[in-house]
């Protein structure tokens, strides 16, 4: 699913957050400060539960949040267009008395009004995943802590440069968007452009709404329309299995390589079975983790960075069941300037 936006736009200012059709509260058995004794009561505002991405991004900080002896509010927007219910969560629970807020905003300007009141009163703010508009956040003087998301012109960058190895010959390929005019699709498609080598050459780009049974029409004509196709970069894994249908209904699985980008289960089961040549994972229970370590850094007074990549992997049919052994977390190294922070 994910990440909307580019991350050195986010990381310079600002911050948005969610609304919830339910409340919950994440605490460790044992203490209740950071340390310096500043309370751990914070409040988080993610994206709605119905998708697996943002459930995923919950356990993250509930995790951290036993882990670290905070107690963690979480709110929930009740859909991803829920953008005006998603703001009154934010400045319900901005009335309340937390040391720290967690923000993953619908879209880039819905929570301003809520991030502008928690500046004001010099709350600090962690914004996880999607970024808020720098624009608006800069006129209505909200500040942000910090940023954590993917950067996904790296993710897409990555992506090309796999294709690039799956056809050394080079070739003709598509991709595959989400909604038109999507930042997040659009910076994928971007990084993928510039991660391909001369030789490989993008055809056709369609959108396809970040919908399966879209994106398997989609696929279905433009193989038609480009015969001779080597590969499909997907921007996300939903579309990407999509995609695989289509080729495998064309009779060319093998053929024509499907490169797509999330790294949910299905799709690194996919990976491994050899129905999808790659996918880059991204990795929301990290986020949350990293979004409640900021928060830990913060309420202690410590100065955070404007931004931090989250981590993203390059999963193939080698690094398949590593990857399935260790999700939802990363299989391998990544940095984590946060957790430093909070020692």
């Amino acid at each position: 699913m994910a990440a909307v936006g580019a991350l050195a736009a986010a990381g310079a200012l600002v911050l948005g957050s969610c609304g919830t059709g339910g409340v919950t509260e994440s605490a460790a058995a044992n203490g209740t400060q950071a340390a310096g004794g500043a309370p751990q009561n914070y409040a988080a505002v993610i994206k709605g539960l119905d998708n697996p991405f943002f459930q995923t991004m919950k356990q993250g900080i509930d995790d951290q949040a036993k882990t670290s002896g905070a107690t963690v509010t979480v709110q929930a927007a009740n859909s991803i267009t829920d953008t005006t219910g998603q703001a009154d969560k934010l400045n319900g629970l901005a009335g309340q008395d937390f040391s720290c807020y967690i923000v993953n905003p619908i879209s880039g300007t819905n929570l301003i009004q809520g991030l502008a009141k928690l500046s004001m009163m010099n709350k600090p703010v962690v914004n996880i995943d999607s970024p808020v508009d720098p624009t608006a956040a800069k006129s209505a003087n909200v500040k942000l802590a910090t940023y954590v998301g993917t950067d996904n012109r790296e993710a897409g960058k990555m992506a090309g440069q796999r294709m690039t190895e799956l056809l050394p010959s080079g070739g003709e390929v598509a991709a595959i968007g989400g909604i038109a005019g999507d930042v997040t699709s659009g910076a994928r498609i971007e990084g993928f452009q510039q991660g391909i080598g001369g030789n490989v050459k993008v055809v056709q780009t369609v959108a396809a709404d970040w919908d399966r049974q879209t994106a398997l029409t989609a696929a279905t004509n433009v193989l038609r329309a480009h015969p001779n196709l080597g590969g499909f970069f997907v921007a996300n894994d939903d579309m990407g299995l999509g995609v695989a249908r289509a080729i495998a209904d064309a009779g060319k699985t093998g053929k024509v390589k499907v490169i797509s980008v999330d790294g949910i289960k299905d799709a690194l089961e996919a990976v491994k079975a050899g129905t999808l040549d790659a996918t880059v994972a991204q990795y929301p229970y990290t986020i949350g983790q990293m979004g409640v370590e900021a928060c830990q850094a913060a309420s202690s007074g410590k100065t955070l960075p404007a931004s931090v990549a989250a981590p993203v992997e390059l999963v193939t049919k080698d690094t398949a069941d590593k990857a399935l052994a260790s999700t939802p977390k990363p299989f391998g190294t990544y940095d984590d300037p946060y957790k430093a922070l909070t020692k």
